[in-house]
């Protein structure tokens, strides 16, 4: 192929009346070409005889001649065209299940590139080209490709949608909001297009937002079955230890009660093997001492019979055996080794509330008392770590958080899930309640102390009487009275226990509770009692056991 065919171009060869490639190109006396059916019925349609182009006028009608040499280039132009089509057509793709195939393809369906919104029509690449180079065919609005554009079709009025009625949020054609919507607002598609737009951008915003979220949460999710999974060996571990000491104390005690039992059966034996010796040893003096009688007693000189009888006569040389008994004393024996048993338990027992304790205090929250929950009787200090009861009510917006009734004030701090500790010095008093409650509690009135009714707590009372105000409430045998209280939280776990700090044991656990509500540190002082009960309760700081 020539240069200069390779710089033709389809603007070249343009009618300026049809915008399409020449058919049958003639010239005007003034140098412009035009198909010859154009520029007839462009002067038989008016007075005068006009050129299109240049706009110069001829007094008669010109004699139009075909332009032969335009003509040929026209025609090798379409065959390039037709040849370029072809090939171009033969690289692109099929349309494959789910593309969009050209509406324009006869036999094998192309992919389509673009739809168009004016002539409601999918086109290849090939058959796009007039839309891309034709100047009227460029105003028509491209998007990517869609199926059923007759969708986009007003189907009572036959015309495109393309406004929007924000009245009744939905798409309308240009008759809709005369005839059926006239009242309504309207906006253009697009403009509605960008807003809606606009709001997707937000809601994908929010979305990947969420999706963030939930994916730290998946994390953290892992995280926790990972630490739970290190409790659960680290908890396996430490119990394997303590159950293998038991069994080695039960296998120590069972040992050394064989062995006592055994020593003292061999010690039986043996003092029954010495009496019996012994025994069996003044038989055969006795037998002797026999012997010798009866010969004597057979013996006729009188003179020997006299002169042996007093030694013979004599009490024989042996022991009163009357309170002399083998009796086996075994009884104690399996007690104590029980006793020991039982003292190595309570050791071990000791040791796991303290690891018990010592692990839970890790839970430590800061916990502050919430002033808007405090009955109108009590005292908070500044920084809410105390409170007592005053034996005066004062004058304080009964607002919905306010006990009303009933001598007692929760924590700021709530918990919806994990764990939490906190521990408090109930030292110097005679009466207190402490424990948690949840959100939704009775505040106005008499409140009974119950799970069913929302709290977890123990208390004191008179000075020596403890009790856990469970369903019935629970009587508690402490060994010492406890000054600091630990209270534990678990609230995955349904666990609510209380510990004695300084003792290092554990006082009472609520459990397998069913929480379903935010859960606030409860504190009941109780009343002053004119000052017998006045020593504050106090939200200590928790210095984790060594």
């Amino acid at each position: 192929m020539s240069a200069a065919s390779c710089l033709r171009s389809e603007d070249q060869f343009l009618c300026s009346i049809c915008l399409d490639v020449f058919t049958d190109p003639v010239t005007t006396p003034c140098g412009h070409n035009f198909c010859k059916n154009c520029i007839n019925e462009h002067w038989n349609s008016n007075d005068q005889y006009l050129c299109p182009m240049c706009n110069k006028v001829f007094n008669t009608r010109p004699e139009l001649h075909i332009n032969t040499f335009i003509s040929e280039m026209v025609s090798q132009f379409r065959q390039e065209s037709q040849q370029k089509a072809s090939s171009s057509s033969s690289e692109q793709q099929a349309a494959k299940p789910g593309e969009v195939p050209c509406d324009v393809c006869t036999g094998t369906k192309l992919k389509a590139l673009k739809s168009c919104l004016v002539c409601l029509t999918s086109y290849c690449e090939t058959h796009l080209e007039p839309h891309l180079t034709k100047s009227v065919l460029k105003r028509h609005q491209l998007i990517d490709p869609v199926e059923n554009l007759e969708d986009r079709m007003c189907m009572k009025h036959d015309k495109l949608l393309e406004l929007f009625c924000k009245t009744d949020q939905t798409c309308v054609c240009v008759l809709c909001s005369v005839l059926d919507h006239k009242t309504h607002e309207f906006v253009p598609l697009k403009e509605e297009y960008e807003g809606k737009k606009a709001e997707l951008g937000k809601t994908e915003a929010e979305i990947q937002e969420m999706i963030q979220k939930r994916r730290l949460k998946i994390q953290e999710i892992k995280h926790s079955v990972d630490l739970s999974k290190k409790a659960a060996d680290r908890e396996k571990a430490e119990g394997v230890q303590v159950f293998i000491a038991l069994m080695q104390s039960v296998e120590r005690g069972k040992k050394n009660l064989i062995n006592s039992i055994n020593k003292k059966k061999k010690k039986m034996e043996k003092q029954a093997e010495d009496f019996i010796k012994e025994l069996e040893q003044e038989i055969s003096e006795l037998k002797k001492r026999s012997s010798e009688l009866e010969k004597l007693s057979h013996s006729e000189d009188h003179l020997h019979l006299l002169q042996n009888f007093p030694s013979l006569k004599a009490a024989p040389p042996t022991k009163d055996w009357t309170e002399v008994s083998v009796c086996p004393s075994y009884e104690g024996t399996v007690v104590i080794a029980v006793a020991q048993l039982e003292e190595t338990c309570s050791k071990q027992k000791k040791k796991l509330i303290e690891a018990e304790l010592k692990r839970v205090q890790q839970y430590a929250v800061d916990v502050t008392l919430d002033p808007d929950t405090a009955h109108p009787a009590l005292i908070l200090s500044d920084d809410g770590k105390q409170v007592n009861d005053s034996d005066v009510t004062k004058n304080l917006p009964d607002n919905p958080e306010r006990f009303s009734k009933c001598p007692c004030v929760l924590g700021k701090q709530s918990l919806s899930s994990g764990r939490f500790y906190f521990e408090v010095q109930v030292k110097w008093k005679t009466d207190w309640d402490l424990g948690v409650a949840r959100e939704s509690i009775n505040r106005k009135g008499d409140i009974t102390l119950s799970p069913e009714d929302g709290f977890w707590t123990i208390w004191l009372r008179n000075g020596n009487e403890y009790k856990a105000d469970n369903n019935p409430p629970v009587r508690l045998s402490l060994k010492s009275r406890p000054q600091k209280v630990g209270v534990f939280v678990d609230y995955e776990e349904g666990l609510v226990s209380f510990h004695d700090v300084d003792a290092a044991a554990l006082i009472y656990s609520f459990t397998g509770c069913s929480f379903t509500e935010k859960l606030y540190p409860y504190f009941g002082p109780s009343l002053n009692y004119r000052g017998k009960n006045s020593a504050p309760l106090i939200i200590c700081p928790v210095n984790q056991t060594e």
